[in-house]
């Protein structure tokens, strides 16, 4: 997918700190985008690690739009109870600055146009003054217990269905008539396995990616893509292979705005440590999509 171009102006609101806030020293050693990280090639390798991917938390992320802003969302198990915590990176002139919430709730997700922020089953619509009151996405989402949600710059939202025979459904709805349609199930193409979840559409809408667990693995849950075929089908589920997928768990994908890096999440164990595994992230050339799709 060729990136989109998009004008964008950040939202003052992801700028400012609130009293549920506070800056940290700006790290001046970090310059460029990505918190001046050294882009991955093809091969996947750690994100920023020690400041976001760190040994004793599980870290999952968002960009805004235009990259200035980097939110982390983190969770661990501390003596049988999960615990939470969230981080937000701003670019400044002298480098990134890091800022701590003292409120754990759920990141906000941008969509690809700036236009909306998600929160959950709520968002936000930007308007000539900022930003609406907040709204929810309608009725026949009230009862869907859903764990993450994207969109396309077409209006499609697609989100997981978490089912309490744990197998998960990926279902999508289009935005028609000033309101999110009924949601629906993706295709046999894409629910099939043992579960799905945490399902990312590319904002042209030409290809689905999401986290499944199918026999024909590597070991556990691998990342899939699905890419949508002439007559507007999704089409079989392609595993992204042996230099994305291993024998341990890999879930959460996206793409970055620019369409220039995929990152996703994988279950590893901190060297030289016992004990259960924990969610590292992961970013590699986002042109390893490109290396799947199908020739028409």
């Amino acid at each position: 997918m060729k990136p989109q171009r998009v004008t964008l102006i950040l939202p003052a609101m992801s700028l400012l700190l609130c009293s549920n806030s506070y800056a940290q020293h700006v790290f001046s050693d970090l310059n460029g985008p990505y918190l001046g990280q050294e882009p991955p090639g093809l091969t996947p390798k750690v994100f920023a690690p020690g400041l976001v991917s760190t040994p004793d938390w599980g870290d999952a992320v968002h960009f805004a739009p235009d990259k200035e802003v980097l939110y982390v969302f983190r969770w661990r198990m501390n003596n049988g109870q999960r615990e939470t915590a969230s981080v937000t990176f701003n670019r400044v002139a002298g480098g990134w600055q890091q800022v701590i919430n003292t409120q754990t709730g759920r990141a906000p997700y941008y969509a690809p146009d700036g236009q909306r922020v998600f929160y959950g089953k709520q968002y936000k619509t930007r308007t000539p003054d900022g930003w609406s009151e907040m709204k929810k996405l309608g009725p026949a989402f009230d009862d869907i217990p859903m764990m993450g949600l994207k969109m396309s710059l077409k209006g499609t939202i697609v989100f997981d269905e978490f089912t309490r025979d744990g197998k998960g459904v990926l279902r999508y709805s289009k935005w028609e008539n000033g309101e999110w349609q009924k949601p629906k199930a993706l295709s046999k193409a894409i629910n099939t396995g043992k579960w799905n979840a945490h399902p990312f559409i590319a904002p042209d809408e030409s290809y689905v990616m999401w986290d499944g667990h199918r026999e024909a693995g590597f070991g556990s849950a691998d990342l899939y893509i699905s890419f949508r075929q002439p007559d507007g089908s999704w089409g079989a589920a392609i595993n992204l292979g042996e230099r994305v997928n291993t024998a341990a768990e890999e879930g959460g994908p996206q793409v970055t705005p620019d369409g220039k890096y995929l990152f996703f999440n994988r279950m590893v164990k901190a060297d030289g440590k016992q004990g259960k595994a924990q969610s590292d992230l992961f970013w590699v050339d986002a042109n390893i999509i490109e290396t799947l799709r199908p020739t028409q």
